[in-house]
């Protein structure tokens, strides 16, 4: 093997990350090994990987994480090797309850504003944005990372196809949970999310499951469109779904 596996930084719904190092020349990677899944799922599995590869073959960029090689074992499981970067917003978060420093807050933002539209300029969307696929060099260098979720859209509108199974759920936009047509604009919406949450210490809508989501969402910033009422009230797992009364909303500046 040329890495040495050193210790494991994380764990995804596709595979875990591991710190390793370089056999030959000593220089440390992260480096993501993709599950072993059933035969039944290995195309999906496979998908989600060679997604990653060609969007990062594609994305080079210095606000995101580069991809150093893409190998298989003999055993056939796949390895993704990347740039070592040491620590995650998620953790600066964990670190700072009560919010980073502005001047941290403005240049976290500006860096991801950056990687972000150079990836929609590609038509490009990424479709994850979260603290943990946020990276942060010893230097503050920010590094977009976890492209598995990401793909290619021919305009600002998505296709109808498009997976709503994308985007965890605090940093989900409206259009995304009642199953609207969806595209670049979700990575903002998520890099906004994190901008509060930034500021405050706290997820700005923590909400516990699909519903009360929407329901957090809605109480702070209003009606959605007239197009996503119809959406809503047609999707049965929405079914139970009240909307907030006019007296219930709260806007951002009262919370």
């Amino acid at each position: 093997q040329k890495y040495e596996f050193m210790s494991r930084t994380g764990e995804g719904a596709y595979g875990s990350v591991w710190r390793a190092r370089d056999k030959n020349t000593g220089v440390l990677v992260a480096v993501k090994k993709m599950k072993d899944v059933p035969a039944t799922e290995e195309v999906r599995e496979g998908e989600i990987a060679m997604r990653e590869v060609r969007v990062l073959q594609l994305a080079k960029h210095v606000n995101i994480v580069n991809l150093l090689e893409a190998y298989k074992s003999q055993s056939g499981r796949l390895y993704l090797v990347f740039e070592y970067v040491e620590r995650t917003l998620l953790q600066e978060l964990k670190g700072n309850r009560t919010g980073l420093p502005p001047a941290v807050v403005k240049s976290i933002t500006w860096q991801m504003l950056q990687a972000l539209g150079y990836l929609h300029k590609k038509q490009i969307i990424h479709r994850d944005v979260k603290p943990s696929n946020v990276l942060l060099t010893e230097n503050g260098v920010v590094k977009l990372c976890d492209f598995g979720f990401a793909r290619a859209c021919d305009n600002e509108a998505s296709d109808p196809a498009y997976t709503t199974y994308v985007v965890t759920r605090w940093y989900r936009p409206p259009e995304v949970l009642v199953g609207d047509h969806y595209g670049p604009p979700v990575d903002i919406w998520a890099l906004g999310c994190i901008f509060a949450e930034m500021l405050i210490g706290r997820p700005l809508f923590p909400g516990k499951n699909h519903h009360d989501q929407l329901w957090l969402i809605l109480k702070s910033l209003g009606a959605m469109t007239e197009h996503q009422l119809d959406l809503l009230e047609a999707d049965p797992q929405f079914a139970c779904f009240r909307l907030p009364k006019p007296s219930e909303i709260e806007s951002l500046d009262q919370r």
